[in-house]
């Protein structure tokens, strides 16, 4: 008995006794697929949250999200225990462009794949001879319309239901137990298959064996375009939408066969979206609140009794029921008194964007495409290495709302776990909460900014800008402009616009620090010269007050990283100029400092061998400025060299530098000579 051929019912029956075929409803089908996979523990904005494996799988995965895959699987989890979730609908509300729509067509696409299992598999029935029967004119073969699982069938065999449990236990074994686990999922047959299953009991006069010979048992097909098993129902005009598109219709063609006119199967059900994923699949309505009124009606009764009611017929259904709806359309729904009682059937949840900007590097990877890009002439163009860091760092600041207690730049790395100086990810906490409190959801934490359809228009216009195709590379200092120009075309809203042009500037200042790093590292020739050098000032404040430090001051120690033990001797005056440059003038604030440092250092490399600290901009910062200070007489003489190329010296420093960057760096010839030239500039300066 293999997974696709039509088998009996009762081998359907013996097969779910033994175990390999499986009856479980939709939530409880989706609660095992999600949990199957395993469950992490990730810190989310200074709290403890869980990170589901499933969500983290394939090329392109949802990215963060993690408040809301737990509201989601909580919901799915608590229908599947039989909780009051599964009378009603999962909604989330959010800013267009955050990925609400990308997230649940991403479960519906795993759900297939379980479902394509064959343990996992979903069957049906279909009955057959009906012309044996009269009354069905050419109608010889009959699908169950909702795609009945045949435990349902089975449990409806009999008038009674307790006439069936005990056919159930007598023929196949079923236990008392196992009988009570099947009568958790029961629900009647729908109408035409209760009314044609009558037909056939009225004909062989009651005898199993005989209604038996006219039942067979099918796979529910998992065709995506078919809509089965997962469908999609977007919100269509407001005309020619109504509630066949959901329910179905009386067909014309089968009135021409079928003789008895209380016959519900003269209703085509298939001819609506829920008909098709009604044996255990899920019901995907893209923005719910923008159907007609009389739609989201029908939706009423479909959510709280999960039932197709046509004409008095009465179809039960087995559906997980998701929607979407964007912030905008939800609240003029909410504003509308009369509609309350749609609201309280939905389980909302509003979906913030994506506030970790190293999160969203991966986000904007998908936004910048995946295949090569080409100019308009079909030449190969490059990415500037830190056109990916730039963008998402402008789009992150303008999710971010301000706060008197952290400045926008100490929001965006604690939003990301990294370390902001003195300030804590409790302090985080605590912004989130009391803009948690907001009555309007837009002022709460990540529900605003610039979303992802925003970026992938930055990213349009930045490939089909002028000097972009000139130069065969997408310069990172171009993105700013782009997103600009997004900000002004596509931002509604003034004071939105003011605040994002704001957060423009601010990133446009990381942007420049980025730099400064960038070019260290290009004059010293050496990819992570800066970060050895901020590794070296950490090592040093630890190995300063070391018992076995000799008059030499060399201190052996043995690298985290790598096991090895290594000899680093501690340069005092280093230490000094790097602390002077962070503004520490006293020994006090210096120690205050020092401790900060190493507490990091011991809470971090035990979690994360491979930590840098190039997350602490003000450490790089000022290593960065004292190294460039030290080495070639201060940052400004080494934009003076690059900027004034007249002497011999300074082209063949220029030359060295650009061929390091070329060579080690992953620049291109445009975006060196462009990053070099923004570097000897004085704009944006924090």
């Amino acid at each position: 008995m293999n997974g696709t051929s039509t088998v009996t019912l009762r081998d359907h029956i013996a097969a779910v006794k033994e175990g390999t075929r499986r009856f479980e409803n939709a939530f409880q089908g989706v609660a095992r697929m999600i949990l199957e996979q395993g469950i992490d523990k990730v810190v989310v904005n200074g709290r403890t949250t869980y990170d589901f494996r499933i969500f983290r799988t394939g090329r392109k995965h949802p990215v963060g999200m993690y408040d809301e895959i737990n509201s989601f699987v909580s919901f799915v989890k608590d229908a599947a225990e039989g909780g009051s979730s599964k009378e009603m609908a999962f909604v989330l509300v959010g800013e267009p462009g955050n990925g609400k729509t990308f997230f649940v067509e991403y479960v519906c696409a795993r759900y297939r794949e379980f479902l394509a299992k064959p343990e996992n598999r979903r069957y049906s029935f279909r009955y057959t001879g009906m012309a044996q029967l009269g009354g069905y004119g050419k109608i010889d073969i009959i699908e169950s319309q909702t795609y009945e699982d045949p435990m349902i069938l089975a449990m409806n065999l009999y008038e009674s239901r307790n006439e069936a449990a005990e056919y159930l236990g007598k023929e196949f074994g079923f236990t008392d137990n196992e009988l009570e686990h099947l009568a958790d999922n029961y629900r009647p047959l729908g109408a035409c298959s209760s009314y044609i299953l009558n037909d056939i009991r009225n004909f062989t006069g009651g005898d199993i064996d005989e209604m038996l010979k006219f039942i067979e048992i099918i796979p529910v097909p998992l065709t995506e375009t078919l809509g089965t098993v997962t469908g999609k129902y977007a919100a269509k005009d407001k005309i020619t939408s109504s509630a066949v598109d959901l329910l179905g219709e009386e067909s014309i063609q089968r009135l021409l066969h079928i003789t008895d006119i209380n016959n519900p199967y003269r209703f085509d059900l298939r001819r609506g979206a829920l008909a098709r994923v009604a044996g255990g699949g899920i019901h995907f309505s893209d923005e719910i609140y923008k159907n007609k009124k009389d739609l989201v009606q029908v939706y009423l009764g479909v959510i709280q009794n999960r039932m197709i009611e046509i004409d008095g017929y009465r179809w039960p259904i087995d559906t997980l029921i998701i929607a979407t709806s964007n912030n905008a359309e939800f609240n003029r729904y909410l504003s509308e008194k009369e509609e309350a009682p749609i609201i309280d059937r939905c389980r909302i949840c509003y979906v913030s964007h994506n506030t970790n900007y190293r999160m969203q590097e991966q986000l904007t990877t998908y936004a910048i495409g995946g295949e090569t890009k080409t100019t308009l002439n079909r030449e190969e163009l490059h990415q500037d290495p830190n056109l990916n860091h730039a963008a998402s760092a402008g789009v992150v600041l303008t999710r971010l709302p301000r706060s008197e207690k952290l400045t926008p730049i100490e929001t965006m790395k604690l939003a990301a776990g990294e370390i902001a100086g003195e300030k804590s990810l409790k302090t985080l906490a605590e912004v989130v909460d009391i803009l948690s409190q907001e009555q309007d959801v837009t002022k709460r934490f990540g529900q605003k900014g610039l979303g992802q359809r925003n970026l992938g228009r930055a990213v349009q216009l930045l490939v089909e800008s002028s000097e972009t195709n000139e130069g065969r590379c997408m310069v990172a200092h171009d993105v700013f402009k782009a997103l600009e120009r997004i900000v002004l075309d596509y931002v509604p809203d003034q004071n939105d616009r003011a605040k994002y042009l704001e957060d423009l500037k601010i990133a446009k200042g990381l942007y420049r620090e980025r730099i400064m790093t960038e070019m260290f590292n290009a004059y010293m020739d050496e990819p992570y010269a800066i970060k050895k050098d901020v590794m070296n000032y950490v090592n040093m404040i630890i190995g300063v007050d070391a018992e076995s430090l000799g008059p030499d001051r060399m201190w052996k120690y043995k690298d985290p990283q790598t096991g090895e033990l290594k000899a680093l001797k501690i340069d005092e005056r280093y230490v000094k100029n790097v602390e002077d440059r962070l503004g520490l003038k006293t020994d006090e604030q210096r120690e205050s400092f020092r401790t900060t440092i190493r507490k990091i250092y011991g809470q971090k490399i035990s979690v994360e061998p491979t930590y840098d600290f190039m997350d602490n901009l003000d450490l790089v910062k000022a290593v960065t400025d004292v190294r460039l200070k030290s080495d070639i007489a201060g940052a400004g003489s080494l934009i003076g060299a690059l900027a004034n190329r007249t002497n011999e010296e300074n082209q063949k420093l220029y030359d060295r530098m650009v061929d390091t960057m070329l060579k080690k760096l992953g620049y291109c010839r445009t975006c060196a000579q462009k990053t070099i030239e923004y570097f000897c500039t004085q704009e944006d300066e924090i």
